[in-house]
């Protein structure tokens, strides 16, 4: 026998080995889609924000304060030459923070012309579920996030109410910030 012809017999044997193991493998069918979003708490209550939405996460900066605008409105912070809008996101939906405002986080939205960072109590990492775990509607919500939520994913016993950061930005009463009284 040639060389060449024991290669092409070991290659052949390979080949059947690989082929028998292939079999055991899981089809394409049982597979299992995620959705993934940005995991966080306002109030003790967990939340996902679409990954999409969030640009980025930070400590809070330090920020200066602008006089005559309502008390969920922070201020104004310089990250990295840009000048960004502080927002309580506590504050804005009448919540009350559980976290020392050093230890909260800022989930940003760069969409356009808005920069704007929004304070949350803590941020949970990236969290990923079972796309048949989604509901259209999350239980138990409270009525001030109502309006920006956008179903909720099931997973392990929990629930995690999923929050549109674009539907807030879109509401008027976010961007209204000057205080009338």
């Amino acid at each position: 026998m040639s060389a060449a012809s024991a290669a092409y017999i070991k290659l052949a044997e390979y080949y059947a080995r690989c082929r028998d193991k292939a079999a055991e493998l899981p089809l394409q069918e049982d597979l299992v889609q995620y959705w993934s979003g940005i995991g966080f708490t306002l109030d003790g209550v967990r939340y996902v924000a679409p990954l999409d939405e969030v640009s980025e996460i930070l400590k809070v900066p330090a920020y200066t304060r602008v006089p005559g605008v309502l008390s969920w409105m922070k201020g104004v912070a310089n990250v990295r030459g840009r000048l960004m809008t502080v927002m309580d996101l506590t504050g804005f939906l009448n919540k009350s923070p559980t976290m020392q405002e050093r230890r909260r986080r800022l989930l940003v939205i760069d969409e356009g012309d808005l920069y704007t960072g929004l304070t949350v109590d803590e941020v949970l990492g990236m969290q990923h579920f079972p796309v048949d775990g989604y509901l259209d509607e999350a239980p138990e919500l409270d009525d001030a996030v109502r309006p920006y939520a956008r179903g909720a994913y099931q997973r392990d016993d929990e629930c995690w109410a999923v929050l549109s950061l674009y539907r807030l930005a879109d509401d008027p009463r976010f961007l209204q910030v000057a205080s009338t009284g």
